[in-house]
């Protein structure tokens, strides 16, 4: 991680936080991590939300917590896993509520990168994780670089929706300036929250029908098999 893999438009507006301290610590504290740990993902893929939707192409932020930390899931986007790894509970109910919302065909794999291509930057506040151990690597530098990132799509010209679900992701309100992006929010779709509003928000035709709103072509949410 001493030089963190991003794409250039990344890069070019991400720069200052390389240099500063928090980063330079958080940088040594994962390096520890790794050496004496499993850390999910693998280093390779902590910055794979970034390769895949360059800053210039945000249209949507959709913003999770922590890295999945069970064997082989987590691989840079949130609520996605691996290819052959079983759908999570979270993103079933996703499934569930994109299948009521807009006729959707569940799909037999979790690998949401064809999401992440058409433009919807997803990320989680926490970039890495120990193997099972959740919430392992909070409050040692993440949270400040994703609430820089947050910062920059805010930055943008063009109008991004920003998709918070649940009290954490929608803390991070104050970092966007809604008079100009487009904030959609409900409940978290974990299996404790999906039932108090997440189910039935139709949050997916309601990102679509922002996106439209500001002239930008709509996510098709559908996943072919892998």
């Amino acid at each position: 991680m001493t030089n963190p893999k991003l794409p250039a438009s990344w890069q070019n507006v991400l720069a200052d936080e390389f240099e500063k301290p928090y980063f330079k610590q958080l940088q040594a504290f994962v390096e520890d991590e790794r050496k004496n740990h499993t850390i999910f993902p693998p280093e390779e893929d902590v910055f794979s939300a970034f390769t895949l939707t360059p800053y210039d192409e945000v249209n949507v932020l959709l913003l999770g917590q922590d890295p999945y930390h069970d064997d082989n899931q987590a691989h840079g986007l949130c609520f996605s896993v691996r290819p052959g790894i079983k759908p999570p509970p979270s993103l079933v109910n996703m499934y569930k509520e994109l299948k009521e919302d807009i006729s959707f065909k569940i799909p037999s794999h979790g690998y949401l990168i064809d999401w992440a291509k058409q433009g919807m930057l997803m990320i989680n506040a926490v970039l890495t994780v120990r193997a099972h151990t959740p919430n392992s690597h909070k409050d040692k530098g993440w949270e400040k670089f994703t609430d820089a990132v947050i910062g920059k799509v805010n930055e943008k010209r063009d109008p991004v929706v920003f998709v918070l679900w649940g009290g954490y992701a929608q803390k991070k309100e104050k970092l966007i300036d809604d008079s100009h992006h487009t904030i959609i929010k409900c409940a978290h779709p974990s299996p404790l929250s999906a039932r108090s509003g997440f189910f039935g928000s139709k949050v997916f035709s309601k990102i679509n029908q922002a996106l439209e709103n500001n002239g930008k072509k709509m996510i098709n949410w559908q996943l072919g098999d892998i």
